[in-house]
């Protein structure tokens, strides 16, 4: 069972809802620059989604310029001014 239930909408692919979520939190402030973000491991347990949809979620905040991977050392909140304005998600 999942530790963050997030009420899922039909007809939006999940990955797109956690990455929702997520950069939600990130441009609220409840998630700072700096702050390490949940691994994909992570996000299987708060979400109960799969592997290939936590690696997709974690795609697109990089590509977006959300959060910035350290290899060997996880993922993080990146400072405002390296991000994209990304097109709608859905």
């Amino acid at each position: 069972m999942a530790d963050h239930e997030l009420e899922w909408k039909p007809g939006i692919p999940r990955w797109v809802q956690v990455y929702d979520d997520l950069k939600g939190k990130i441009e609220s402030g409840e998630l700072a620059p700096g702050d390490q973000v949940p691994s994909v491991l992570r996000l299987q347990q708060l979400y109960g989604i799969a592997t290939a949809t936590g690696q997709k979620v974690h795609r697109a905040l990089r590509k977006d310029g959300f959060i910035r991977t350290e290899p060997g050392m996880g993922s993080f909140v990146t400072e405002l001014g390296v991000r994209s304005t990304p097109p709608s998600s859905s």
